[in-house]
């Protein structure tokens, strides 16, 4: 007996054995162990801690807490052993959220019902999969496709490819089936990064349109278009990738109408629609260590934002502006057009008529809402269209005629049209008589031609000789004493800019110029002398004067007079670029020139004059941004852009500025901002122009009018995006940023990568909370792209401002960020140095 006390004494675990045992018991506890299975049976519920696993292990089932969130839910994910990223695929219980330290379980109950319970046995979510059906589920798997299938073992009673919620996987479908309970099957986006509860972003087939996949707002609202399936592709939607490794197919039927993604390929693909609206494109290779790649995401440009151009008209991706009428038919509301805002669409210019014939159209995705028919010829289906009075349009495609009876919207220019659409126009008739009589008229049109341009080439060279002689008449004729300025009513008789010919230069307008010119000796007396007292600042032109008008006549007015200074590289032709180009463009966002003295070597201009001076004066004066809120920078940059905006389009020739910085924007009384100094400016007709003569300064120019001398519109857009940043930083653009010596560019660029975007803005701001902060700065960065063609124009930047459905692309690495650019010309003690050609203008303010 004592030797079997001894014997099991000795077998006893000491305390510190016990304690090791203890700790084991607890960490296998709270571990998440694996089944080691892909099957939910009944009468086995899957614990908080325990995860399905797929055949070969590519999902698992589980339950999850995504991101901070303390809630939890049952969902499917990637396996992390395939693929590094986590992605949850599917959420069963995404409205009713499991609360944290319920110690929940899944059930499959014996009745078919699918049910998630707390430790108190309260039921936290059911699905009563057996609610009408013949036959009980008896057991639950995990397929290695991603689908979760419940069955009675011979057949499929339920799946959850039938109930997607944000995530389309290869297998699943979206549209409709009629064979199903859950006959629709959509996208839905979470609520947020961290809360799968449906959120505000959907994907689908809409049943009362042609078979295509939409994107709805708040479930009623269009913001993305697939374009129409087109057999094998849609409109503005890629069906395939070119290896065919991806691709989707169609099924139609009375009772169902649905796409299927399909790959054949390792490689795995699936499309998620964001809590933010966006539909991505993924790509993954299911390897260890492995991750996902976003191929393509849509909205993707302008033109995908569904009617973004309102009715009757389509969409041009960098076309300025972006909508384009319909032949026969103008902007609805024009002023609205010219600022921007196309959703008015188009009308008409003259009621519609039961004769009015068609107008065809090429290379655009055809409108939503059209009536197909099975018809033999183009010829037929033209026919059904013109008589019936209440048809807009038709077009014919291998046997199917599709017709429209109300307005036209949501068409854009696209490389996948396979058809025309004929659109019935007030014009239609008259272009199709033109077309008939246009070779009978071929001989006298040449006739005519003939010496209609003799006289208009002899006309030219005289008018050319003639302006040469007469440049002091152009600009004015009268020398008027500046004291006697009357400033209610100087530029009032100036011609507008519509009444410039698009085919004019600067010496060749339409009508001679009624500049008023002032006497050398009347602004000699007016400035004191040019007093130094009265010196508000100089600039790259040279200094400019404030004088103040005394008496009851002027009331204590003030005007602004810039003189040419000897050393400036400036000259006539500066002059000439103010006085003319100035005078005719008026805008609130331009200042407004007054007059100008030209006497021997003296060239000299009188503006409004602008009390807060220049914007460069208080961003990067640090004891004066504190007056500068958040909605003055906004209000500030926002009046930027309406000025360059009129430049670039509504000022019916588009001119460049070339120079635009921020001692170039002016502030009145109550901080609008005006744009100024012309001397640079260039009338531009085409797309891209090259000067030999490069003028600007370090900092605003882009990179290929810096090194080829190239420049467009997109070359102030790059200086605008520069000049964005700027305000929103209170910084200039060159200098050193940290300990990486990185321009602004460079620095806003390295936040924007690393997620840290909103450390930009000046700290002393106080950020309104909408999503506008952040989109500011992201309009900057694609503002400051390397290459033109990635620039939006002015157009697409005011919309980006005013429209939170405008979905804005990635921006790629900002020019002058990575080495070989011009900024490779700055010494360490940050001088310019640059070629005889190139003239670099002083970052200081004026």
């Amino acid at each position: 007996m004592q030797l079997l006390e001894k014997m099991v004494s000795a077998r006893r675990p000491s305390s510190f054995q016990q304690l090791k045992i203890l700790i084991f018991l607890f960490i296998f506890y709270n571990l998440k162990v694996s089944f080691g299975l892909d099957t939910l049976s009944t009468g086995r519920p899957l614990y908080e801690n325990e995860i399905l696993i797929s055949k070969v292990g590519k999902f698992e089932l589980g339950f999850f807490s995504p991101g901070s969130s303390n809630n939890s839910y049952v969902g499917i994910w990637y396996n992390y052993k395939y693929i590094q990223d986590r992605e949850i695929v599917w959420v069963a219980n995404r409205e009713t959220p499991i609360r944290k330290n319920s110690n929940p379980r899944l059930v499959l109950d014996a009745d078919g019902s699918l049910i998630i319970f707390s430790d108190l046995n309260e039921t936290i979510w059911a699905l009563n999969i057996s609610a009408g059906l013949s036959s009980v589920p008896k057991k639950g798997i995990i397929h290695d496709g991603g689908n979760f299938v419940l069955s009675d073992e011979r057949t499929v009673i339920w799946q959850s490819f039938d109930y997607p919620t944000d995530t389309w996987l290869p297998g699943g479908k979206l549209g409709i089936d009629g064979s199903l309970i859950n006959k629709e099957q959509q996208l839905t986006s979470w609520k947020d990064w961290d809360d799968p509860a449906p959120g505000n972003f959907s994907v689908g087939i809409d049943p009362g349109k042609s078979p295509e996949l939409f994107m709805w707002m708040n479930q009623s609202q269009i913001v993305w278009r697939s374009g129409a399936w087109k057999g094998n592709t849609f409109d503005n939607f890629p069906s395939s990738l070119s290896n065919g490794l991806m691709y989707f197919s169609h099924f139609t039927s009375n009772q169902s109408n649905y796409f299927t993604l399909n790959i054949s390929t390792s490689t795995t693909f699936r499309y998620t629609i964001t809590y933010d609206g966006e539909l991505r494109q993924w790509k993954g290779k299911l390897a260890e260590g492995s991750l996902w790649e976003v191929l393509s995401s849509y909205p993707s440009d302008t033109c995908n934002m569904f009617g973004l151009c309102g009715p009757n008209s389509f969409c041009k991706n960098k076309s300025s502006p972006p909508c384009i009428c319909y032949k026969g038919f103008e902007p609805r509301f024009m002023e609205e057009w010219q600022s921007a805002n196309w959703s008015g669409g188009c009308i008409s210019t003259k009621p519609l008529q039961c004769f009015n014939e068609f107008n065809p159209v090429s290379g655009i995705s055809m409108p939503i809402n059209s009536r197909s028919l099975n018809l033999e010829s183009s010829q037929i289906c033209e026919s059904a269209c013109l008589g019936n009075c209440s048809c807009t349009a038709y077009a014919y495609n291998g046997g199917r005629c599709s017709l429209w009876s109300d307005d036209l919207l949501g068409s854009r220019v696209t490389d996948n049209s396979q058809e025309d659409l004929f659109v019935r126009s007030s014009e239609g008739r008259l272009a199709r008589d033109k077309s008939k009589s246009k070779d009978s008229n071929i001989p006298i049109a040449v006739f005519i031609a003939i010496p209609l341009l003799i006289i208009v080439s002899l006309t030219c060279l005289f008018w050319r000789i003639w302006s040469k002689k007469h440049m002091k008449q152009e600009v004015g004729e009268s020398n008027e004493d500046l004291l006697y300025l009357n400033l209610e009513i100087s530029g009032t008789q100036y011609t507008d800019s519509n009444d410039i010919d698009a085919d004019s230069t600067l010496g060749r307008e339409k009508k001679v110029f009624n500049l008023p010119q002032f006497s050398f000796s009347s602004i000699t007396a007016a400035t004191n002398n040019f007093s130094p007292e009265n010196k508000l600042g100089e600039g790259g032109f040279g200094p400019v004067y404030k004088v103040m008008f005394q008496g009851k006549l002027f009331d204590g007015n003030l005007v602004a007079v810039k003189r040419l200074s000897k050393r400036s590289g400036q000259g006539l032709e500066e002059l000439r670029n103010e006085t003319v180009l100035i005078a005719k463009l008026q805008h609130i966002n331009l200042v407004r020139i007054l007059g100008c003295c030209i006497d021997q070597d003296e060239k000299i201009l009188i503006y409004e004059y602008m009390p807060n001076k220049s914007l460069d004066c208080f961003i990067f004066d640090p004891s004066k941004q504190v007056l500068l809120d958040w909605s003055k920078r906004v209000q500030i940059i926002e009046g930027i852009a309406q000025g360059l905006l009129y430049l670039h389009q509504h000022s019916r020739l588009r001119i460049v500025h070339r120079d635009l910085k921020a001692s170039n924007i002016l502030l009145d009384h109550e901080m609008i901002p005006k744009i100024s100094d012309f001397g640079m400016a260039r009338i531009f007709g085409g797309l891209q122009a090259n000067t030999n003569r490069i003028m600007g300064t370090y900092g605003y120019m882009s990179p290929e009018y810096a090194m080829e001398g190239l420049f467009s519109i997109k070359s102030d857009v790059f200086a605008f995006g520069v000049l964005l940043l700027e305000i929103l930083r209170g910084k200039k653009s060159t200098g050193f940023y940290h300990s990486d010596c990185l321009s602004l560019l460079g620095y806003a660029w390295e936040l924007w990568r690393t997620d840290r975007a909103l450390e930009l803005i000046d700290s002393t701001l106080e950020l309104p909370t909408s999503f506008l902060t952040l989109r500011y700065i992201h309009v900057g960065l694609l503002c400051v792209q390397e290459s033109p063609a990635d620039r939006p124009t002015m157009c697409d930047v005011l919309a980006m401002f005013g429209n939170e459905l405008f979905k804005l692309v990635s921006p790629k690495r900002p020019a002058f960020t990575s080495g070989g650019s011009v900024s490779s010309g700055i010494d360490k003690a940050g001088h310019c140095s640059v070629d005889n050609i190139l003239t670099v203008s002083v970052m200081d303010g004026r």
